[in-house]
C-alpha cells in the first residue's frame, strides 16, 4: 500500500529532524566532546570550521530555522568534506569511508531546494 501523498510534508520534516539530529551530534562531539572525538584538542582550523557548521547548523536544522541557507551551507561541508578527505581514499564511498558526507551532502542539497516542511519555525514564520 502507497504511502499517501498528505504525507509528504511531514515526512520531509522528519527527515530534517532526524538528519539534524545526527549532523548536530559530530558538532558536540568536536566541540564538548560528547561522545568522544577522536582527535585531541586542539583541534586544526578546518576541524574547528566543520564542528562549527555541524553545531549552529544542525541546531538551526533542527528547528527548521533559515532551513534553505543552512542546508546549502552545510551540503557544501559535506561534499568538500567528502572530496578532501573520503575521496582520495578510495572510489567507493564504502570502502573510503565517506558514506555519510555523501549522504549528508545530498540531503542537505534537497531540503535546500525542498524547504523545512510544515514542522518547523519557517513554515510558522510563513504562516504568520
Amino acid at each position: 500500500m502507497p504511502i499517501p501523498a498528505s504525507w509528504s510534508g511531514p515526512l520531509l520534516s522528519v527527515l530534517r529532524i532526524a538528519a539534524a539530529l545526527s549532523f548536530l551530534h559530530h558538532g558536540t562531539s568536536k566541540f564538548f566532546g560528547l561522545p568522544p572525538f577522536p582527535v585531541p584538542a586542539p583541534l586544526p582550523p578546518m576541524l574547528l570550521a566543520a564542528g562549527a557548521i555541524e553545531l549552529v547548523g544542525g541546531a538551526l536544522l533542527l528547528i527548521g530555522f533559515f532551513t534553505r541557507p543552512v542546508a546549502f551551507i552545510a551540503s557544501g561541508m559535506c561534499a568538500v568534506a567528502y572530496f578532501m578527505v573520503h575521496a582520495p581514499k578510495g572510489l567507493y564511498p564504502s570502502v573510503n569511508g565517506g558514506e555519510a558526507a555523501l549522504l549528508y551532502a545530498f540531503i542537505f542539497l534537497y531540503l535546500a531546494a525542498a524547504g523545512a516542511g510544515p514542522w518547523s519555525v519557517d513554515a510558522a514564520r510563513n504562516r504568520g
